[in-house]
């Protein structure tokens, strides 16, 4: 399956739920007024576009109707297509060119993130990289040996201690032991949950303090895992790991299980957080590289 397709059957949900309003817009479309624009927020915001994004595309298409460039459904939907892409695009690829490069990978418990650190390193291996993980979540019960069955399954090295060890002495050792073994990329795992969100935002500061110590040289990506069937609770998420951790990317996960995947559009928009990375399936495969112009087709349901 090629890259447009898995996208748009992961979107599926998404799309049944939105075009179909949504077509029936554009093939009724007699001219931009403001019922037709109201509507057409309300299908937005029922995607889970956030009511500020949508208000803001809502405001580019009146825009565009006051200065008459908008005549028919086929140029209705061709500008709101080029809005999406616009509010999404812009650093969305993964910036790992240094040997080594590292990849922070945070968020909280139950968004997917063990899942998609394997199915990131198989990814990057079938790339042709060599990837070593740190398993330094090693606060959460089975954490480590989740973890090292994705790494087993993906065929990458890893670096463990045990439970309850400091999470920043595993990354200390898997950074040396990547810089030894000549480790293309080193992906560190990280706790989603200490005793209290203090806790949890000191000890990712420390991991950052020691990464930026050893590796000052590097490519570094700190990559948020958001969860898209929690809609606009993720965008909080992002905002709150923003101020204390400063991410560099989001990967979106679930969205084949939701019928809200908008929320897509509004994580850039609301957080200046670029997505470099959607999961789209269960498969190993199924982890994509965020690509906007894809995914406004395949939201719009064009071919």
């Amino acid at each position: 399956m090629g890259f447009f397709e898995k996208i748009k059957q992961g979107l599926k949900k998404t799309k049944d739920s939105f075009s179909g309003g949504m077509n029936d817009i554009f093939a009724n479309f007699r001219k931009a007024d403001e019922e037709t624009l109201e509507e057409l927020e309300e299908l937005l915001i029922t995607a889970d576009v956030s009511f500020s994004t949508a208000e803001s595309i809502i405001s580019n298409l009146r825009s565009l109707s006051k200065k008459d460039k908008l005549k028919s459904g086929e140029e209705l939907k061709t500008a709101l297509h080029e809005i999406i892409v616009s509010k999404m695009s812009g650093d969305n690829e993964l910036k790992i060119a240094t040997k080594p490069s590292i990849i922070l990978v945070v968020g909280v418990n139950g968004v997917g993130k063990t899942t998609t650190i394997g199915k990131l390193s198989n990814m990057l291996t079938n790339q042709g990289k060599s990837v070593l993980i740190a398993a330094a979540d090693t606060f959460r019960a089975a954490a480590i040996e989740q973890i090292s069955v994705w790494a087993e399954r993906s065929g990458v090295d890893i670096v463990r201690h045990q439970d309850g060890s400091d999470p920043a002495a595993v990354v200390f050792d898997a950074i040396k032991a990547g810089k030894a073994r000549g480790k293309d990329v080193i992906i560190c795992d990280t706790a989603g949950r200490l005793h209290n969100k203090k806790n949890l935002m000191e000890e990712l500061t420390k991991i950052s303090r020691v990464i930026e110590r050893e590796l000052p040289e590097a490519d570094k990506e700190i990559l948020l895992v958001l969860d898209a069937t929690t809609g606009q609770n993720a965008i909080s998420q992002a905002k709150d790991f923003k101020e204390t951790v400063g991410i560099t990317g989001v990967a979106l996960t679930k969205l084949d299980g939701t019928a809200k995947g908008g929320v897509t559009i509004s994580v850039k928009d609301e957080t200046g957080i670029p997505v470099k990375l959607i999961g789209v399936g269960e498969q190993a495969d199924d982890l994509q590289p965020f690509d906007a112009e894809s995914f406004a087709k395949a939201l719009l349901d064009e071919e």
